[in-house]
């Protein structure tokens, strides 16, 4: 038996719905929520952040077990799945709430995404440097209950079948061995 603590990740990188829809499909994650942070407002709605008033992005918060997963792997597949070089931007949806983000939870978590980023940006995958901020984890305002695994819901929806369903596809082409598998 694991004795282990779960771990958090919050990270925001364009619609929530690509977001949660991956890390739901990604072997050691246990619970995802899509919800808010970054912003000035309690407890905003989805139309507040929508008209970028708020400060918020889009995010998700990921619970993970730690003894399957680790948070530079979260981050890893965080980089694969959106556009971490356009600003306040992720294809069509564009806006501040789609920035790039990952909000820390300890000095730890803050160390590892700094190194990747450092490491990306020198390995030259991307033409333009990364522009995903790095922030301590001010407060997380879960979303309405009609966010909560849309993709999972809403399969068919048109925003699922054109952008959610091509970023599940390339996890998992990208990554095979940690998709999971029940």
């Amino acid at each position: 038996m694991n004795n282990q603590p779960m771990g958090q990740a919050t990270l925001g990188g364009g619609c929530f719905w690509c977001l949660e829809a991956v890390y739901l499909d990604l072997v050691g994650v246990t619970n995802v929520v899509s919800g808010y942070a970054g912003g000035h407002v309690e407890n905003p709605t989805y139309q507040e952040v929508c008209l970028e008033t708020t400060g918020h992005a889009e995010v998700v918060q990921i619970e993970f077990d730690p003894a399957l997963l680790s948070y530079r792997e979260i981050l890893e597949v965080f980089f694969t799945i959106h556009d971490p070089t356009t600003y306040h931007r992720q294809g069509a949806d564009v806006g501040s709430q789609y920035r790039s983000v990952i909000f820390y939870h300890d000095p730890e978590q803050e160390r590892i995404a700094r190194e990747l980023i450092l490491t990306l940006n020198a390995s030259g995958k991307w033409s333009s440097p990364l522009v995903t901020e790095v922030l301590p984890l001010p407060r997380f305002f879960p979303a309405e209950e009609y966010h909560q695994r849309y993709f999972e819901r809403h399969p068919f929806q048109p925003y699922c079948l054109m952008v959610v369903r091509p970023k599940v596809g390339a996890f998992r082409s990208k990554f095979p061995d940690r998709v999971r598998k029940d």
